[in-house]
């Protein structure tokens, strides 16, 4: 009888621990309505003697696409407002998604990011403090945990990016506006394969896609770009299985843009290897 009272109540402690579980998980999953986390990542020092301030973000949302234009809800103090931040903000966290440069004489000073969503301000404060600081193998690790001897600083180089053409275009609601990049690599990390490392799923190898990183209306690409923030659902380099498709011979990468609202866009094209990206910009201006 001892035995069987003592069994009975490991299992309604396993239970309980196991419904305990359940309702915090359930409490870390939303679909929309939560709110944007900026996140300051570290600094690098450039060959000038200058330095970059990189930033995050993590969207809490899993589904929702949140849009907060630049102004008191999305600015960067002090100085000028908008350093280049994104107001289209992916689900998840999405790293090392821009670099503001700072002065050689920055010293101790503080650059502030504040991001207010859904009604809840979130602030990341950037520092050069020693500890922040990083290099591209740290990037690399960070970004795809990525920690073999071609992520050593140095080795990998990041893809090259051009796009094709003017880099502000004008256009009207409805009216397909083609664009196209020119993508190079070194090849490096080795041949495209599908690889797990830290619980994430990477692809070695050049992916290239275009996306919105400003503005807030109706927009379609043709053909469908794979989506450039972590999502294991599909059609994600995040996604178990996926592939990219095949580098073209002349390395261009063309897309079709619709757009079903007026106003300002920056459409943006991310060339990575798996382990760095470069991006390119168009700032487009619909009427």
């Amino acid at each position: 009888m001892t035995t069987l009272i003592r069994v009975s109540r490991i299992a309604v402690i396993v239970v309980g621990i196991m419904a305990a579980s359940l309702s915090v998980s359930g409490q870390l999953l939303y679909s929309s309505g939560q709110n944007v986390v900026p996140v300051f990542e570290g600094w690098e020092r450039n060959t000038d003697g200058t330095f970059n301030m990189l930033f995050g973000y993590f969207n809490r949302n899993r589904d929702e696409i949140v849009d907060v234009p630049i102004g008191p809800d999305n600015k960067i103090e002090p100085g000028p407002g908008d350093r280049g931040q994104p107001t289209h903000f992916f689900p998840s966290r999405n790293r090392y998604w821009f670099r503001v440069p700072v002065a050689a004489d920055f010293g101790s000073k503080e650059l502030v990011w504040t991001l207010t969503a859904h009604g809840k301000t979130e602030r990341a404060y950037a520092t050069l403090n020693p500890n922040y600081a990083i290099d591209r193998s740290v990037e690399q690790l960070d970004t795809a945990g990525i920690n073999l001897w071609w992520a050593e600083e140095g080795v990998n180089k990041p893809p090259t990016v051009r796009v094709d053409g003017e880099s502000r275009r004008r256009v009207k609601v409805g009216e397909p506006l083609p664009l196209a990049a020119i993508v190079a690599d070194d090849g490096v990390p080795p041949s495209p394969k599908v690889a797990e490392r830290r619980g994430r799923y990477a692809w070695y190898g050049l992916r290239v896609a275009w996306f919105i990183d400003r503005g807030a209306g109706r927009v379609t690409f043709a053909p469908v770009q794979f989506k450039v923030y972590p999502d294991p659902a599909g059609n994600s380099p995040w996604t178990p299985g996926w592939t990219a498709p095949p580098v073209p011979p002349d390395h261009k990468y063309p897309v079709t843009v619709t757009f079903q609202d007026q106003g300002e866009y920056v459409v943006r094209v991310m060339a990575h290897d798996g382990g760095l990206a470069t991006t390119a910009d168009v700032q487009v201006s619909v009427q």
